[in-house]
């Protein structure tokens, strides 16, 4: 009997975590690139943007057109980010995004 009860809760167990992600809800936060600037193949003109992050993929949307969508991935840093910030390279490919209050930045793929 109690070996039967200890299955059912290892059971139960199992099947919440294998449901949570699919609830999880995107991470969207509202972005400006002070500068024009490369997300995965697609270049983006200076401006205000929605960044939305749902696991591994970032997509990109002004209004409600979708303009790039990327793979990366989140990463922890020492630190609390003071504001939040984009990270572009020398050929202006946006290399991660840092969130304000956040030890955790998101860093592009390409």
């Amino acid at each position: 009997m109690k070996s039967n009860s200890i299955y059912r809760i290892a059971t139960l167990l199992v099947a919440l975590a294998i449901v949570t992600p699919a609830f999880a809800k995107p991470f969207t936060k509202t972005i400006s690139f002070l500068q024009n600037a490369k997300v995965g193949k697609a270049s983006l003109q200076a401006g205000e943007y929605q960044l939305s992050i749902d696991g591994n993929k970032a997509t990109i949307q002004k209004g409600k057109n979708t303009l790039a969508e990327t793979e990366g991935r989140w990463e922890e840093r020492d630190a609390k980010s003071e504001y939040t910030s984009i990270l572009v390279g020398e050929n202006g490919q946006v290399r991660e995004v840092r969130f304000a209050g956040q030890k955790r930045v998101f860093v592009f793929s390409e």
